[in-house]
């Protein structure tokens, strides 16, 4: 008699690192319940527990994509050297969304490559308590408002 053996699937894959990705979101919610402002995502980037590799936060626009409201810059060549996380500075003050945008990017930093959008939008709508279709709004809104003219662009502001 032979023994059949599992074979695990690219599918139970997806599915073990997505269940891996809401575990750690909730993990980190109990760690930061109350993640809004500054002060609290440098506390959660800082948290090795939450944040798998050193995570500085930059406001700074300058490394940005247009349209692009974060990037996590890898600072060597191994993931173990750190990251510095740019975002655009018009997000500095906002107290609501810059955790939005920074748990976003939190995923790439602890899973590298092997994450994708999904699993990026599953870590921030369980990390900050939403669901995942309002997450994904609201970082499309913030995308948006970096493609909107400035005030009076193109126009007469008299």
């Amino acid at each position: 008699m032979t023994e059949e053996r599992y074979e695990p699937t690219a599918e139970d894959g997806l599915v073990a690192l997505r269940d891996h990705v809401r575990a750690k979101a909730l993990e980190a919610r109990a760690r930061h319940p109350k993640l809004a402002g500054e002060a609290a995502v440098r506390a959660f980037l800082a948290d090795e527990e939450c944040v798998r590799y050193p995570t500085s936060l930059d406001f700074n626009a300058e490394k940005l994509e247009p349209g692009e409201f974060a990037w996590a810059e890898p600072l060597g060549v191994s993931p173990g050297a750190g990251f510095q996380l740019h975002i655009h500075p018009r997000f500095q003050g906002d107290s609501e969304l810059l955790p939005r945008l920074v748990a976003y990017h939190v995923v790439k930093i602890n899973y590298g490559d092997i994450a994708t959008f999904e699993e990026a939008e599953i870590y921030g709508a369980t990390l900050l308590g939403l669901d995942v279709e309002e997450y994904y709004q609201s970082l499309c809104e913030a995308a948006d408002a970096l493609e909107a003219p400035a005030p009076c662009e193109g126009r007469s502001c008299e």
